[in-house]
């Protein structure tokens, strides 16, 4: 029987799991793939208080690290439900516990294009907020059509010399106001990206007719999804699939919590991912004990 068994070993997960060694606490983590969440993908942190520049894998190393010096128990299983009593069922094992600690996640929605694969963190960015300064006074583009598009538009005008904005849908921009440094296209289609250890240019289909792009930068925002399907019996989820919890950290059953980009929130950084972890970890010792 463990204390508090996390399920995902993001940065959210395994600052929860660092808490509660702390407080002595006997944990699992849980990890279908590999540590790190999304953030081991990035090439460079610069916007993480205290750390001047340091690289998504380095971090996510040393946090794991840290939660191996002391003591934490992570196995690399697919947990496919949690059941009302706590119980963690996998592919491999059942594991029983008192609280647990949902931090699974969300995951960026690709083009699934050409090219866009090999120019991850080449050029190719799915946050803007995380990579815009990289690109200063240089050329680049949003792919997008909602608000969170626009809104990465409306940052990244503050840094890039120039701006494109590529949809293939009409865009509504309501009372945000677009300054003239923008250039939003309509296209059909959009075929696939163009270089080989930078990106160089998109092509894309406007009015059948082929365009080549020439950008130095691609922040592509088309959505997040997370993967809380096998969670439906436990906890609320709203039309986005991530999890509802009106304080942020409890879900609709006693003792199962929630931390990280797995759940409704207004902004998904590596610094709030850090704080729900924490604080999840925080409620769920002080509920146990």
């Amino acid at each position: 029987m463990y204390d508090i068994i996390i399920v995902g070993a993001g940065p959210a997960g395994l600052t929860a799991a660092l808490y509660a060694l702390r407080a002595n606490k006997k944990i699992l983590v849980l990890e279908a793939k590999s540590y790190g969440g999304q953030i081991i993908k990035a090439s460079k942190i610069e916007n993480y208080p205290g750390i001047e520049k340091i690289s998504g894998f380095d971090f996510a190393t040393s946090l794991y690290n840290q939660v191996k010096s002391f003591g934490g128990e992570i196995k690399y299983e697919t947990v496919l439900r949690i059941e009302e009593d706590k119980t963690v069922v996998t592919a491999k094992n059942k594991y029983s516990a008192k609280a647990v600690i949902i931090a699974t996640g969300s995951f960026n929605r690709k083009l699934n294009i050409e090219n866009e694969d090999n120019l991850i963190g080449k050029g190719v960015s799915y946050c803007a907020t995380c990579d815009g300064n990289f690109f200063k006074d240089r050329t680049v583009a949003v792919i997008g059509y909602d608000e969170e598009a626009i809104n990465d538009v409306l940052y990244l005008t503050d840094i890039a010399k120039k701006v494109y904005l590529i949809s293939t849908k009409d865009i509504e921009f309501g009372n945000k106001e677009i300054c003239s440094d923008v250039e939003v296209i309509k296209c059909n289609s959009i075929n696939k990206l163009i270089g080989e250890n930078k990106l160089e240019s998109i092509e894309i289909n406007v009015d059948n007719e082929i365009k080549i792009i020439n950008i130095d930068g691609l922040f592509i925002s088309v959505g997040r999804e997370p993967k809380n399907n096998i969670f439906k019996n436990i906890v609320d989820i709203d039309g986005n699939g991530y999890i509802i919890s009106e304080d942020g950290v409890h879900t609709k059953t006693p003792g199962v919590y929630v931390a990280g980009d797995t759940r409704v929130k207004e902004l998904r950084q590596l610094t709030t991912a850090v704080a729900d972890g924490s604080i999840a970890a925080t409620i769920a010792i002080k509920e146990l004990n």
